[in-house]
């Protein structure tokens, strides 16, 4: 046990940064958070409220050892600050609850536990819509949380028509997408828009670079326009980098070469190259990633972990920020363990991730110092013909109201 866990924590590092939107692990020992709607793993993680919707919560503890893990949902402003709201208004049945179903992993050179629970169940159920955050805590130290992760109840109040497009109001068919929407609201009463309304715009799931605080650009008695606006113009950027590390005897999409060190398995990715001069048609999931091992019946518990490797050739350190790597692997930190550290022995950028067996998307973001948006440009490059989703969220506070609803989600997929 000592010996991997010294590893780990050459490798992991917990940010002191708080990002209340995306998931924040802050032990070495957790890996493979994942928030799953619907046992979709492609889908937001967002569930609609009297549906018979679950959201399912996982990850993995890198040992055999039990722990007895509890866990506490809060209900979160747009913003992801607590709600000015307490646990009996939110909450049917109680909170702080035992993480009951687990098991230890099978045969992997890793020795995990795999924990799980679905909300709602039949100890506790959300009976308001808005943000959700859910912290875990080892029973043993309370006071400190293991990691925190997030998801969304939806009541469907307004509809939402969406279109994206490459003719811009910077360029056309260049290198940026361009999102217009409308919102109706019959039989939903919006008396002051610019106050009670609310909206968030993310494109593939990324919160660095989503938008927010936007005005309509025509309010109507039973529609409000969000159209021709600058400020819904995204840099389009380019297919997500893939691979595969689903096999312990062969090597799969995007690895050069699989290695046993004992006592854990290596996948050294196929050099990366820079992509700014051409786009590349790829079949990609817009960065999710997937659980799989190809002889497992179970893959939550007999995928093992791999030391992934990654190299970017690139001349010299870039001055004035850094690279990193991008994904929902990433839980899209950027942060010491996402970061792709420079060898100047190797004129490269490097990493290396500790992820389980399955098929991952990721991209190589440069990110300015000062800024916490990530930029595609740079590596990436940025293309109209990218195939990229665009997430639009719709809140409402009236008057009166002392949190924000979620009453209007729409997903809509860019293709040229």
């Amino acid at each position: 046990m000592i010996k991997y866990f010294s590893l780990l924590s050459l490798l992991l590092y917990l940010s002191g940064e708080m990002y209340a939107q995306r998931t924040e692990v802050y032990a070495p020992h957790i890996q493979t958070v994942q928030v799953i709607a619907n046992d979709n793993y492609l889908a937001p993680p967002i569930i609609t409220l009297g549906r018979g919707e679950n959201i399912e919560i996982s990850f993995d503890e890198l040992s055999h050892e039990y722990h007895r893990y509890q866990y506490v949902i809060s209900h979160c402003n747009i913003d992801w600050t607590p709600s000015d709201l307490s646990e009996l208004d939110y909450l049917d049945g109680f909170n702080n609850n035992p993480i009951d179903d687990y098991e230890t992993s099978i045969n992997t050179t890793m020795p995990y536990t795999h924990y799980k629970f679905r909300l709602p169940n039949n100890q506790v159920r959300m009976t308001l819509s808005g943000n959700y955050t859910v912290t875990v805590y080892d029973d043993s130290d309370s006071d400190t949380p293991i990691f925190k992760t997030c998801f969304r109840v939806l009541e469907q109040h307004v509809g939402i028509s969406a279109v994206v497009s490459s003719d811009t109001e910077i360029d056309r068919n260049k290198s940026h997408q361009q999102v217009s929407f409308n919102i109706q609201h019959k039989g939903y009463v919006i008396r002051n828009p610019q106050q009670e309304i609310k909206i968030q715009v993310m494109q593939n799931g990324r919160v660095d670079n989503m938008v927010s605080n936007i005005s309509p650009t025509y309010v109507g008695p039973d529609e409000l326009r969000y159209t021709h606006n600058r400020a819904l113009i995204f840099p389009a950027g380019n297919e997500y980098r893939r691979f595969e590390i689903v096999s312990t005897r062969f090597t799969n999409l995007g690895v050069e070469s699989l290695q046993f060190h004992d006592p854990y398995y290596h996948a050294t990715l196929f050099t990366s190259e820079p992509r700014i001069r051409n786009y590349t048609y790829d079949e990609d999931q817009n960065g999710h990633f997937l659980v799989r091992y190809d002889d497992a019946t179970d893959n939550d518990i007999e995928a093992d972990y791999f030391f992934v490797h990654f190299t970017l050739p690139w001349d010299k350190p870039f001055q004035g920020g850094n690279l990193y790597l991008e994904g929902e692997f990433t839980y899209d930190t950027f942060n010491q363990q996402s970061e792709m550290k420079y060898n100047e022995e190797t004129s490269s950028y490097e990493s290396v991730q500790l992820l389980k067996q399955g098929a991952y998307n990721y991209l190589y973001l440069y990110v300015p110092d000062g800024s916490t948006k990530g930029e595609t440009g740079p590596v990436e490059g940025n293309f109209y013909e990218t195939e990229n989703e665009y997430l639009i969220l719709v809140y409402s506070r009236p008057f009166g109201e002392r949190y924000d609803k979620l009453i209007g989600m729409k997903l809509v997929r860019y293709r040229p």
